[in-house]
């Protein structure tokens, strides 16, 4: 019986034209927001689990995975009295389950070496323990923008309108950003009658919503707090699609963000009450970028002024925002696969006249920018032609011993 030899679960190998468009997706993502300002970091896929499960990351903590001590450092906690097998006194390191954290650390680390208001990219792969399904995977790619060090509204409007400029620059123009403010929450939950130590629970059942449906959130609410509040949960709902519908309802506390992206982007933003984020590090503004072709938001973030401070000591505003890269890059148009300057050479034959002609086809059409592959011809042209197609290929020509400058062809009409 042959092995299995599939990647673990919810973890993906990717053939050549896949890659190439993942690569040129992003590479589009991070180009835009180069163009906006904002400088490229890169933080280690390893982090202290202390740092990681120090309940800056939500429930994602409990989803870290953990890496074993090694050495001696694992035989000392082996042999501990009144050690727990599987406790986390085994462990010592985790994989980052997301990019915000890490960047935390990194601002804690590096601030005496950056820029007052800190503008940082971070692209790369995060994992999560979880349940593989569909566009939920176990490794996946974030690709953040954050600033840290400016605690005026110029950062999320930054943020944003970056963020769409990036999208519409991958061909996904269509996007829309939620907004809602963590503040409006809290007097909202005040208004449903829950009280301060009940207000985490609340905002993970709202978080629910699109899951479980305003009667479903009814129910919760009314189960976890009382009849009250979930007759105010109920008569809230009821109205909430004429707030989320008018952006002319907008609460002046957001007014002036939605002032100055709309003159950008008109349209583009919607205010809505019932958007929570489950992060609970959250402080300010919140968002979530959506998308009419995808069932599930495509990215989000917020203000989280309060997490820096965990490692300097001293409080210091950030905001953020992260393209969800694996829902994104599912939307975004096959063709970004091709590449207009990847070319294949057909050689005729292998005699060293035909090979030297080829080697200086290659050289000139490489000074040109060109990427090209050198192939012999086969004896079933068409096929080898419909195979580079499909791996991205988007030229050839075909190169003998008379040849001086081959004629370059579409492999595609």
């Amino acid at each position: 019986m042959a092995k299995d030899v599939h990647p673990p679960r919810g973890m993906r190998d990717f053939l050549p034209v896949e890659k190439a468009k993942r690569d040129r997706v992003l590479d589009t993502i991070r180009d835009t927001y180069k163009k906006h300002g904002y400088q490229e970091i890169e933080t280690p896929a390893l982090e202290d689990l202390d740092r990681l499960t120090s309940g800056q990351g939500g429930d994602n903590e409990k989803l870290a995975y953990r890496v074993m001590k090694r050495g001696e450092e694992l035989e000392r906690s082996l042999v501990e009295p009144n050690h727990v097998l599987n406790n986390d006194s085994l462990a010592d390191l985790g994989l980052r389950f997301d990019l915000t954290v890490p960047l935390t650390r990194y601002y804690a680390t590096n601030a005496s070496k950056l820029p007052r208001v800190f503008k940082a990219i971070q692209a790369g792969p995060v994992w999560r323990a979880e349940r593989p399904q569909k566009g939920r995977y176990r490794q996946f790619v974030q690709c953040d923008i954050d600033i840290i060090g400016d605690s005026s509204i110029l950062a999320e409007v930054d943020l944003l309108v970056s963020s769409l400029d990036a999208l519409a620059a991958i061909g996904l123009g269509d996007a829309t950003i939620r907004v809602n403010h963590r503040e409006l929450l809290n007097e909202l939950l005040d208004n449903l009658g829950v009280v301060q130590a009940d207000r985490g629970k609340a905002m993970i059942i709202i978080d629910k919503l699109d899951k479980i449906f305003p009667s479903g959130v009814t129910a919760e609410m009314t189960e976890k707090f009382g009849a009250e509040v979930g007759q105010n949960t109920a008569l809230w709902l009821g109205s909430s699609e004429s707030v989320v519908a008018g952006t002319s309802l907008v609460p002046d506390k957001l007014a002036e963000l939605f002032e100055a992206v709309q003159s950008r982007h008109p349209g583009k933003l919607r205010f809505d009450p019932t958007l929570v984020r489950g992060m609970g590090y959250y402080t300010g503004t919140i968002f979530e970028i959506e998308h009419p072709e995808s069932g599930s938001s495509i990215g989000g973030g917020g203000r989280y002024d309060g997490m820096v401070g965990r490692w300097t000591g001293n409080d210091v505003p950030a905001v953020g925002i992260s393209i969800g890269f694996e829902r994104a890059v599912d939307l975004v148009d096959e063709g970004l696969g091709a590449d207009e300057h990847a070319v294949v050479l057909v050689l005729e034959s292998d005699s060293a006249k035909t090979v030297a002609n080829a080697l200086a086809a290659q050289r000139d059409l490489i000074a040109l920018g060109h990427s090209v592959r050198l192939e012999l011809r086969p004896k079933k042209l068409g096929l080898l032609l419909e195979q580079l197609a499909e791996q991205g290929i988007s030229r050839w020509a075909s190169v003998d011993e008379s040849t001086e400058a081959p004629t370059l062809k579409p492999l595609r009409p």
